[in-house]
């Protein structure tokens, strides 16, 4: 393990921990299937082996970790079934919180979308950063659930949103060129339908977003 992970602060050592370890799996520090050791983690993060322990249990009730009595703790490996239950779901979600913030979205929670989308057209433009362009991605949808209101949808979203975001950065992997043509234009299309369209068109929308990354997630898983 390289010395890239920072220090912890002193509060909320747990969450903290979560969250640093959390953003080494986005940042490929720990890729899919690499082994989390609470040990190394507790020297590496300066913190008690409890909130390491702690800390990862957070992250396996978000499923972006597995672990078990007789084996330790590894990131979870990107496989078809797992992409197909996730984006599955995913699908059903989305079309009910853009559906349903169609009605409730703020103009400022719009222009919020709008921001997105224009950062995300600034990125092509300019580094072409793979991973800040998924999370310019997962923040457009984040928006779009607080927009919806719903709190209970809100906690699905947040209960497959750590699995999706290192989906959609295997997704990038596999598939650059295709995720950096059409992320901006099928956001782009979704905020304009958020504001003036149809609710049919819209739902159908929102699930061929969704369904247009599973398939080309899958398509790179088999490559």
């Amino acid at each position: 393990m390289s010395s890239a992970l920072p220090k912890a602060p002193r509060r909320g050592l747990a969450d903290a921990a979560a969250d640093l370890v959390r953003a080494a799996i986005f940042s490929g520090h720990f890729p899919p299937g690499a082994a989390l050791r609470e040990v190394e983690l507790a020297a590496r993060l300066d913190v008690s082996r409890g909130s390491v322990r702690e800390g990862l249990a957070q992250l396996e009730r978000e499923g972006l970790v597995r672990g078990g009595w007789h084996r330790g703790t590894t990131v979870i490996d990107v496989t078809a079934e797992d992409v197909e239950e996730v984006y599955t779901l995913r699908a059903a979600l989305d079309r009910l919180a853009a559906t349903t913030a169609r009605r409730t979205a703020t103009p400022e929670q719009l222009s919020r979308l709008d921001q997105l989308v224009a950062d995300m057209a600034a990125e092509i433009a300019g580094t072409a950063d793979a991973r800040r362009l998924v999370v310019l991605d997962i923040a457009f949808h984040d928006q779009i659930y607080a927009a919806a209101g719903n709190g209970r949808l809100t906690t699905a979203w947040q209960a497959i949103r750590s699995q999706l975001h290192l989906f959609q950065l295997r997704r990038a992997d596999a598939g650059y060129d295709h995720y950096r043509a059409r992320v901006v234009d099928e956001h782009r299309e979704l905020a304009a339908l958020l504001r003036s369209g149809d609710r049919r068109t819209l739902a159908r929308l929102a699930e061929e977003h969704v369904d247009s990354a599973r398939r080309s997630l899958l398509a790179g898983l088999s490559d």
